[in-house]
């Protein structure tokens, strides 16, 4: 991993974390603190996963962050939402849309894991891990250009249908 990549992924990881530290409990030290975790987990993880998906299919995969976008995502928790795209990971070589489909999926399909994995630890850190990770799930499926939804659409309604309603379902889970 290039050292560029790595800076990437680290601001990008705190600038999400205090994003959404803002939006669910405030810049104050515990939530910054549990927002890095839960929300450093969820992306970092996320991102990790297409490209560990991307060079298990031989292609070259690198994460680039999005520096406009990530201030966007900062500056509008404090008007009470997160629009999150902060980057992404970039694949260069010849794939096909099953592979494209996978790449695309195993993000959302590793914050919906991570979403349930969260269900079951108990307190702030249990509550906005699951938050934000189903939140990072749903918002990935969105089937606008650029997002993962948008290209697991075009090659699977029903994986994209699946993993829509596993992310809905476990957000609205806890007021069930």
């Amino acid at each position: 991993m290039k050292f560029e990549e790595k800076r990437d992924l680290l601001l990008a990881w705190i600038i999400l974390g205090l994003a959404f530290a803002n939006l669910l409990g405030g810049l104050t030290p515990r939530p910054v603190g549990i927002a890095l975790f839960t929300a450093g987990i969820g992306f970092l993880l996320h991102e990790l996963a297409h490209k560990v998906v991307a060079q298990n299919y031989g292609l070259e995969a690198e994460f680039i962050a999005d520096y406009r976008m990530l201030a966007f995502a900062l500056f509008a928790s404090f008007a009470g939402f997160i629009f999150a795209a902060p980057g992404a990971v970039y694949s260069r070589g010849l794939r096909s849309a099953v592979q494209q489909l996978w790449i695309s999926a195993a993000g959302p399909i590793t914050n919906i894991v991570l979403a349930f994995v969260f269900l079951f630890v108990p307190g702030q850190i249990g509550s906005y891990g699951h938050t934000i990770n189903a939140w990072l799930a749903l918002f990935n499926m969105i089937p606008f250009a650029g997002l993962d939804g948008q290209k697991i659409l075009e090659v699977s309604k029903p994986v994209f249908a699946v993993l829509v309603v596993a992310s809905v379902f476990l957000l609205v889970l806890p007021s069930l």
